[in-house]
C-alpha cells in the first residue's frame, strides 16, 4: 500500500473499526484539503447538528479550531463553518467530573476517556501519547496518524454523551463558529 493511497488506509482502518465508516482522501496541496474540508462541511453538516471536540479551543493547549481558522485566513479562504454550533467538551468534562488520578488532576482525552468511558478505544489508538502523531505525519505513516484521530473522535463522541446525561444543557457553552464579518 502506498502511504497516501487512500483507498488503501481506510481499508487499513476499517479493519480496525468495524463500527465507524471513514472515507479517506488524498489533495496535492493544503488549499486543496481546506477545498474538499468546505465541500464536506457543506454537504454533511446540517442545521440540527451540534459539532463537538475536545480541547479543541484553546491555542497552547488545543488544535482543532485554531488550526482550522489559521490555515484558511492564510490562505484567504471562506470560513466553511458558518452557521454551525459548536461545543468543546473539555471544560464540561473538567469543571464537573473527578477526573483525578494518582491524586493528580488530569484533563486531557485520553485520561477524561478512561476514567468516565470503558477505556476500549485506548485500543485501537497506536499511540500512547498524541505527539506521537506529529512524528507519525512527517514519517508518512498515514494510516497510524488516521486511526490515531479515529480513536480520538470515538472517546470525544463517548464523553460527550456522558456529559448529556449527567449535565445539564445550560451546561453546555454551545456557541456559533459563524464570523462577526463576511467578505
Amino acid at each position: 500500500m502506498g502511504e497516501r493511497d487512500a483507498p488503501g488506509i481506510e481499508s487499513a482502518v476499517e479493519s480496525e473499526v468495524s463500527e465507524t465508516l471513514v472515507r479517506v482522501s488524498a489533495h496535492a496541496s493544503e488549499s486543496e484539503l481546506l477545498a474538499a474540508v468546505s465541500e464536506f462541511v457543506a454537504e454533511r453538516i446540517r442545521d440540527d447538528m451540534l459539532l463537538v471536540a475536545y480541547n479543541g479551543e484553546r491555542w497552547n493547549g488545543g488544535f482543532d479550531v485554531p488550526f482550522l481558522r489559521t490555515r484558511y485566513a492564510q490562505r484567504d479562504l471562506a470560513w466553511p463553518f458558518v452557521d454551525v454550533p459548536y461545543a468543546d467538551v473539555m471544560p464540561l468534562v473538567t469543571d464537573r467530573f473527578n477526573t483525578t488520578v494518582d491524586g493528580t488532576e488530569q484533563g486531557d482525552l485520553v485520561t477524561a476517556y478512561d476514567v468516565l468511558c470503558d477505556g476500549s478505544y485506548g485500543d485501537l489508538d497506536p499511540f500512547d501519547d498524541s505527539a506521537e502523531a506529529v512524528a507519525a505525519f512527517e514519517d508518512g505513516r498515514f494510516a497510524e496518524l488516521v486511526l490515531h484521530n479515529v480513536a480520538d473522535v470515538l472517546r470525544t463522541r463517548a464523553l460527550g454523551r456522558v456529559a448529556e446525561r449527567y449535565c445539564s444543557k445550560f451546561e453546555f457553552k454551545v456557541k456559533s463558529l459563524t464570523p462577526t464579518r463576511s467578505i
